[in-house]
């Protein structure tokens, strides 16, 4: 191996079984992987210590220490390895228990190597885009939390260095994009990143309340100011001196509420309502809106300074179906977490389902994805979530639009064809995820793309 070619992954197979251990290590150093192997958990641990892993697959029953009594300690010893638990015994308990303690997969035996390989795989991507994510904070000298921000495709990346950059700044900041985005996520990112950490974060949804209910929720207002104005009441601007006031929905504010909150942002302060006294308030303003705020400024329906106070900084969030690698990601951490509310141990999704989830539109953004995948985890009878379990709007013809969509009648090549097609084009070409997603090997996927002589250069061809 040259100096600048980098090493292979290595990947730690833990199973009492020898026969079984040396033929899965057998296929992976056929996938060109580097294979450690252990009979037991406290080979397993003495290994890890030694020996750099990327990603371990260990057995739930084996002597001396078993794999959900290592797996504690594994993951303290590997903390970016992915670790994925194999059982012959399919325990719903066991499965719930390994993910709880930090498992990222699980898999039945006897195991289906084709699928070992694909879980594999995905796994090791997931990860070294992970270590991509932290390695630009890093260097931007900042440790952001993005946990809550999950999405590893270029917009959602690009999404993230901005935050890096903007979050530490005292800028106002202007989140657009559709409902259902993520914009109140951002919110929270860039106060807990910024200076006023420390303050509060008070969240006003500005087309929850008729206009006087807001305006004395924004301002406060005195006693007597309005019917059922009882006592004197502190607004939420009060509420976030010296942290940040996030305004959700700004587009909904009616001209005397843009006008008041236009001076609180250029002098520092309001005036509550039946007050004639003037108060102040120390706060970064984070605003949201779903709304086109410029063309609400050439209808005269919002405030152009008010806008141009507001827009000091833009972030334009994604729609869900321009991140199409992320889609199947975040089902697989939605599905993590209603498995363990619901005690479930669905495994993943099947072939069909993860390219119906990749090929669907979600108008509803990651709000709707967040709903299907609940749906999904109590409807299903395991052990995958199957396209019948997702909503009927997935499920129905016309995934696509026109001529790109399945409909009845196709030929099974065709359907194929235009599968792959999607498929390829919800990843941008990467090959390796396609393939995951359509539960096939990148070799078999590949042979596809020759047979239906689908183009063979560009962005087909991205590897990452």
């Amino acid at each position: 191996m040259s100096k600048n070619q980098p090493s292979p992954p290595t990947i730690l197979v833990v199973d009492d079984e020898r026969a079984h251990r040396l033929m899965l290590a057998a296929h992976l150093e056929d996938a060109g992987y580097r294979v450690l192997e252990a009979g037991d958990g406290e080979r397993a641990l003495a290994l890890a210590e030694k020996e750099p892993v990327d990603l371990a697959l260990m057995d739930v029953v084996m002597p001396r220490l078993d794999g959900l009594a290592a797996l504690p300690r594994l993951k303290a010893l590997l903390p970016e390895a992915p670790i994925l638990m194999m059982t012959a015994y399919g325990s719903i308990e066991s499965a719930v228990a390994a993910l709880k303690a930090g498992a990222e997969d699980y898999l039945p035996k006897p195991l289906d190597v084709e699928e070992v390989l694909i879980k594999v795989a995905r796994h090791l991507d997931k990860a070294s885009l992970a270590r991509r994510v932290r390695d630009q904070a890093e260097r931007l000298g900042e440790r952001f939390d993005f946990s809550a921000l999950i999405g590893l495709s270029p917009p959602m990346l690009r999404l993230k260095d901005t935050l890096a950059l903007v979050a530490p700044s005292e800028a106002t900041v202007l989140v657009t994009g559709e409902s259902g985005t993520g914009k109140e996520v951002v919110a929270q990112i860039l106060h807990q990143n910024s200076r006023r950490k420390d303050g509060p974060l008070v969240k006003v949804n500005c087309a929850a309340l008729p206009e006087t209910l807001l305006e004395s929720e924004l301002f406060g207002h005195e006693k007597g100011a309005f019917t059922g104005a009882v006592a004197r009441r502190e607004g939420r601007l009060k509420a976030a001196d010296h942290g940040s006031l996030f305004l959700d929905e700004i587009g909904e504010l009616s001209p005397a509420t843009q006008a008041k909150l236009l001076r609180a942002l250029q002098e520092g302060e309001y005036t509550p309502l039946g007050s004639n006294r003037a108060q102040h308030a120390d706060v970064r303003v984070i605003a949201a809106t779903n709304r086109d705020l410029a063309g609400a400024v050439k209808d005269g329906s919002f405030r152009e300074d008010l806008y141009y106070r507001l827009n000091v900084v833009n972030l334009e969030m994604p729609p869900l179906r321009g991140r199409g690698e992320d889609v199947v990601s975040l089902a697989e951490y939605f599905l993590a977490r209603f498995n363990a509310k619901n005690q479930r141990a669905l495994r993943g999704f099947s072939p069909a389902a993860r390219a119906r989830l990749a090929a669907y539109a979600w108008p509803g953004n990651v709000r709707e994805l967040i709903n299907a995948v609940e749906r999904a985890v109590i409807m299903a009878p395991g052990p995958l979530i199957e396209s019948a379990d997702l909503p009927l709007a997935l499920q129905e013809p016309g995934v696509g639009d026109g001529e790109t969509c399945l409909r009845a009648g196709m030929s099974l090549m065709e359907a194929e064809r235009l599968l792959i097609e999607q498929t390829l084009a919800a990843t941008q070409g990467n090959r390796t995820q396609a393939a995951a997603l359509l539960g096939i090997t990148r070799k078999t996927l590949q042979n596809k793309i020759k047979e239906y002589g689908l183009p063979p250069a560009g962005a087909a061809e991205r590897e990452e």
